[in-house]
Order: structure tokens, then sequence, then C-alpha cells
């Protein structure tokens, strides 16, 4: 992979402010292609696997340019190829990039130290994305490489309460100071975010917390109020805009719903005009928003 030259730009917080603002919807795509869920049309070209996957990947783009900001990339759904999957996720972060979309790297990094600085740079150098996702139970050390002075002008995203089901065996543990898991997670995840707040009022450092959840969201909210949340969890999973109304701050902002498999396999089996398709469930996933 080449790694890109990226010189210094506007504070991420206000980037993703700022395409909101433009797209008029608080929406984001998760390109998680599945080979087995393609189009049709994709799955039965003479190409390999990644070229599948890249084709797809690329005609989502273009289908929901215009329409939605932010794209999340699910580093697994590529790496499973190998190294010509990797190639791809890096073609295909690119051309977000030339597109003007906000790209999150949806890796969930986890270590420390030397690890942790080199998927600093994997993330932000090489991918060129404009914030990470990362689990943060390793402590603040786990996230501090991501938000060094070299890349000041990017984002994270800490694991703060998750969709899963499973997460609630942990997440939702109470602490002998009656806090429960997420919500000494989410003190750490504010307190680390203070030292770099961008003109919008948002921090660089903003927290995964599900659409599905809606019990723990004002709890959340009011201990994090100048993160972005960045929401799984919406549409298939059975987030909806009523569950998710808590995580967004009193002025309408705040949060980014994310939404995957609603929208990237919003066609009919067959469908010859599947990009069509999806651009339609783009448009109904933002038009969805409005009434946040």
């Amino acid at each position: 992979m080449q790694a890109l030259t990226i010189g210094a730009r506007e504070h991420f917080a206000d980037r993703l402010c700022s395409a909101i603002e433009s797209a008029g919807a608080p929406a984001c795509v998760g390109l998680d292609p599945v080979l087995e869920k393609l189009p049709r049309a994709v799955r039965d070209a003479p190409t390999t696997d990644a070229d599948a996957i890249e084709h797809f990947c690329m005609g989502v783009l273009e289908a929901i340019d215009g329409v939605i900001p932010a794209v999340k990339l699910q580093s697994a759904c590529f790496e499973r190829l190998g190294a010509p999957g990797f190639a791809v996720l890096e073609r295909v972060a690119n051309k977000a990039k030339t597109m003007g979309f906000i790209v999150i790297y949806d890796a969930k990094r986890g270590d420390i130290g030397v690890t942790a600085a080199h998927y600093t740079r994997a993330a932000f150098n090489v991918l060129g994305a404009d914030a990470v996702t990362v689990n943060p139970y390793m402590g603040p050390d786990a996230i501090e490489p991501f938000l060094s002075s070299e890349y000041a002008d990017r984002g994270v995203f800490a694991l703060v309460r998750t969709s899963n089901p499973g997460s609630d065996a942990v997440q939702s543990h109470k602490l002998e100071d009656g806090r429960t898991v997420a919500q000494m997670i989410a003190d750490h995840t504010a307190t680390l975010g203070e030292a770099n707040i961008g003109k919008s009022g948002y921090s660089n450092v903003g927290a995964v917390v599900a659409a599905t959840k809606p019990e723990d969201a004002t709890a959340l909210r009011k201990r994090m109020p100048r993160q972005f949340f960045l929401v799984p969890g919406f549409g298939a999973q059975g987030g909806t805009a009523e569950t998710v109304r808590a995580l967004f701050n009193t002025n309408g902002q705040g949060a980014l719903i994310t939404a995957s498999r609603s929208v990237i396999d919003g066609f009919e089996e067959g469908d010859a005009d599947w990009l069509g398709a999806v651009r339609k469930a783009a448009e109904g996933f933002a038009k969805s928003l409005e009434k946040i």
C-alpha cells in the first residue's frame, strides 16, 4: 500500500458537522460487503472475489453520493480476502475521500505502545481515514496514539455501548460506585476528549453508542455532551428514529446514525438496476432521520 501525504486540515468534528449540514442528514452508510449477498450481476461476472467486492463498493459510493455524508468501512469484510482485499480497502477509502465522504475506518483497534502507533499510521497515513473506531478497554493508552499532534485533525470513536446483545454482560455490569461499566468508559472518553474541542463544540474523541440501547441513551449523553456519537444498530438491527432521539443534543446535533444492510442490501435478487435500488434505500434512510 502506498502511504498518503496528508496536510493539516480542519478539525475532525467540524468537518463532520459541515458534511452533515451539507447533506441534510446525520447519516452514515456502512460498507460491509459479503460476497454471497452481492447483486447477481456482480457475483456472476468472471472476476475474482476481490474484484467483485471492489466493483460493488465503488458502485455503492456512486449510488449514495449527494445523499449520505459519511461511510464506514468494515475492515474485516476486506481482510478476509487477504492481500487483494487490503488493496481493495485502500482503493475504496481513497475513492470515498476523493468524492468528499467522511471516511470512518471500522477496525476497533485496541492495543498500546508501538502496536497502537502502527495501527494509527495504517488508519491515517495509508488509508487516509478521517476517523477510526477503537476499543478503550485497555485504558487511555490504547487511544492516545491516535490523538497525537500529528493527527490533530483526525478522530476516534471509542466503544462505549455497543449493539450486540452479549454486550450487556459487561457493559451493564454495576460497579461499586453505582456506575455501569459503560458509564465508566463514557466518563473516561469525555475526559480524554477535553484536550481537543473544535469550533463546533465537539471533541475529536467520539463514542460508539448503539441505537438498540435506548434505556442508556439519556445518561450517556449527559456524561458525554461534547462527544459525537457514532450510532450502529439502526434499520436491520431494530433501531429507529425514536430509539436514537435521546442520543442527540438538544440542538439536534451530535450523532451520526449508521446503517449497513438496510441500504447496501436494498435490492431484490436479480435486480438489474441494483444501484438505483441502493440509492432509493439510502434516500429512505436519510429521510427517516428527518423525524428526529
